[in-house]
């Protein structure tokens, strides 16, 4: 009995040694941002494509120029309510006293500077297909924006889920950051892919999840139903009829074909979206309008 007990308590061990190997916190590589020249100027195309002020203003705040990304709008979900973060220039409150690889390792790997994990509700699956480039050049023009002392709201997550280091698993099972579609053909068409399924990560809502929250790939863009938002619809071919041009026309204006103009999130995504070049626009659209 004695030596079956040592047996359960050695196996007991081991799986807890993978367990903590395998839930381990990942890291960019540091080296693909040495020697690389910052430009705020195209980093503010980056922060309106990626959406930043649209999750990270203070609840019912404008956006404006330059918005002040104090945090603290709630996001509901099946786990619990999200709470997002100050990410102003703040060196206390906020990420003022990140560099280049702490806001790269957040940004693309979900990861603090103190080596834990975020939750998912920050779209980091998305982000991680983001160039190295464009993550510098977005660190740059986020400095240029105010600050706030405002400090965080905790999120309100309960047991099990509030135990971040399970994070790591979930990753391992979720966190794919190849592309969903491989073979796109065009210069266009994979301007499109970067800011639809990287950037402007469309997938984290217009996807369904499972009862883990994981994206179901499989079922890419074809709508799904958020905590606090309702159904969100489809916007492939055989969800949505409109031709790139009305696609385009609706990332620019916020009006559809037949004269509706977005509402809810979407319209945060439209104001977004409108400061972008027109040749993105165009892009996006055309992606959308060659998925199967």
């Amino acid at each position: 009995m004695g030596r079956f007990i040592r047996l359960i308590f050695v196996l007991a061990l081991l799986g807890l040694a993978v367990f903590f190997f395998v839930t381990r916190p990942g890291q960019v590589d540091s080296a693909s941002f040495d020697g690389l020249t910052a430009d705020p100027v195209h980093g503010k195309d980056v922060f309106h494509a990626a959406g930043c002020a649209s999750c990270h203003v203070a609840p019912k705040a404008e956006i404006g120029d330059a918005p002040v990304l104090a945090g603290g709008q709630a996001f509901p979900s099946d786990f619990g309510t999200f709470y997002a973060p100050n990410i102003s220039p703040d060196p206390v409150a906020g990420i003022g006293g990140w560099n280049t690889v702490d806001f790269a390792n957040a940004v693309q790997k979900g990861v603090s500077p103190a080596g834990k994990h975020y939750y998912p509700a920050f779209p980091y699956v998305s982000y991680a297909k983001i160039t190295p480039q464009d993550v510098v050049d977005l660190k740059a023009f986020m400095e240029t924006l105010p600050a706030s002392g405002e400090a965080n709201t905790p999120h309100d997550v309960g047991f099990p889920f509030s135990y971040r280091r399970a994070l790591g698993g979930w990753k391992l099972l979720f966190g794919a950051s190849d592309w969903v579609v491989s073979d796109v053909g065009t210069p266009e068409l994979e301007r499109g892919r970067y800011l639809v399924e990287a950037l402007g990560h469309c997938g984290e809502c217009h996807t369904p999840r499972n009862a883990l929250g994981g994206l179901d790939r499989a079922s890419w863009l074809t709508g799904s139903v958020l905590p606090g938002e309702g159904k969100v619809p489809g916007i492939t071919p055989s969800e949505l009829d409109w031709s790139p041009e009305d696609i385009a026309y609706y990332l620019e204006s916020g009006f559809t074909p037949s004269f509706d103009s977005a509402g809810g999130a979407m319209a945060h995504v439209v104001e977004n979206m409108s400061k972008l070049p027109v040749e993105d626009r165009n892009a996006i659209a055309a992606y959308v309008a060659s998925l199967p």
